[in-house]
């Protein structure tokens, strides 16, 4: 496997699959879903810098459980599993405890 290292305020994401059931149990198929907007953090970079040059770290830690915009961010595989490269800016939020997040549909 190889190892990978985001830089600055990267951000490598695995996406977490929303519910394939509606509350009515209704089974939605995979062509009529929407990408996930909440994701894992698989790694993070050491930080930005600021105008002094100093690094700035991160917010979210490895383990962290993110919510994202659904059309940000970079899609990218790595060891045939398909990831999500960010800056920590594009992250709306952390997630804690047992909450799920989903995109509100149009």
């Amino acid at each position: 496997m190889h190892r990978f290292r985001p830089l600055h305020d990267r951000v490598l994401v695995r996406r977490i699959e929303s519910e394939e059931k509606t509350p009515a149990g209704i089974i939605i198929p995979d062509t009529a879903k929407e990408k996930p907007i909440e994701g894992e953090v698989l790694a993070a970079g050491p930080g930005a810098r600021d105008e002094m040059g100093r690094v700035i770290p991160l917010d979210v830690k490895v383990g962290g459980r993110v919510l994202f915009g659904k059309w940000t961010g970079t899609d990218v595989l790595i060891d045939g599993e398909e990831r999500l490269i960010l800056k920590e800016s594009d992250i709306l939020g952390l997630i804690e405890g047992n909450t799920r997040a989903r995109a509100k549909a149009a």
